[in-house]
């Protein structure tokens, strides 16, 4: 009896080689899309964190805090220094990456030109604010309450 050898031939294996690379042509623009969301939204959340913490620290310590912006970075430090602190050592810092930044306003201000400080006080308010990103991955602008320091996400635009 003849066995018959079953397998793929030279042709068959190009054309599914050539079908998967098609495939993944078009899923790799789709992923850098959800890469660039991924980023856009990381960005948020640790501006969050970055609220919270100023936040939490004003309450405990019982003290008015500032996140203040720097040309590649946020810091957060008290408003005013006791005598055994450092005032060159901010409390925290946030860094932006390369081609990100972040713009305050401050709706409330009472001058024209406020400076890019952003108090949070000891009762757990704080200013109300608007903060507006815009990085490599898009853009995003969120409201921030003055009495909880949440923010209300009002634009959010993935490139």
């Amino acid at each position: 009896m003849r066995r018959h050898r079953h397998a793929f031939t030279l042709i068959e294996v190009a054309i599914a080689v050539f079908i998967m690379l098609m495939l993944l042509a078009i899923s790799v623009p789709s992923l850098q899309g959800v890469m660039a969301d991924r980023r856009l939204r990381r960005s948020f959340d640790d501006l969050n964190k970055f609220v919270r913490l100023a936040q939490d620290r004003s309450v405990a310590e019982r003290r008015p805090y500032l996140i203040a912006w720097k040309k590649d970075h946020l810091i957060l430090r008290p408003e005013a220094y006791t005598k055994d602190e450092d005032d060159k050592v901010p409390t925290a810092t946030l860094r932006l990456r390369n081609g990100d930044a972040f713009v305050l306003t401050l709706p409330a201000a009472l001058i024209d030109d406020p400076p890019a400080e952003w108090i949070f006080w000891p009762s757990g308010s704080c200013e109300p604010a608007v903060v507006y990103f815009k990085g490599v991955d898009g853009t995003w602008t969120a409201n921030y309450s003055s009495l909880t320091a949440r923010a209300a996400l009002t634009n959010y635009a993935a490139h």
